[in-house]
């Protein structure tokens, strides 16, 4: 059985982690504040989904970096991947979306990463 069908501006959890370890990549975290505070990946750098145009300027990825986009299920993370690759660098033109977000990194690629519900005056960890 395969798995879903990833657009090209997506990449799995899998390889994004691997990508990562490698150091060949750059985890940014478009969630916002309080997801943030809850849980992060380490080494990945934030800012949330509202101010990315107007802090591209602070991803810096070293050369030869991928620009890997998180967010909580994958589709703020597609939304910043998308806006990155217009904004003119050269260095953000690949920027790709981790599919699933975090709670499908936690399920495939590092189960010690915690999985958290997101809701109107609901932000907590899942036991």
């Amino acid at each position: 059985m395969s798995g879903p069908r990833l657009r090209p501006e997506e990449i799995s959890p899998r390889d994004a982690a691997a990508l990562a370890a490698s150091g060949r990549a750059l985890i940014l975290d478009v969630r916002t504040g309080p997801e943030w505070d809850l849980v992060h990946l380490p080494g990945s750098i934030h800012i949330p989904l509202d101010e990315i145009e107007a802090r591209h300027d602070e991803i810096e990825p070293a050369p030869g970096q991928d620009v890997l986009v998180l967010c909580h299920h994958g589709r703020r993370s597609l939304v910043a991947a998308l806006a990155l690759r217009n904004v003119g660098r050269q260095d953000l033109r690949t920027a790709r979306s981790i599919f699933g977000g975090i709670e499908l990194w936690s399920r495939e690629a590092d189960p010690a990463v915690p999985r958290y519900e997101r809701g109107p005056g609901v932000l907590r960890i899942i036991p």
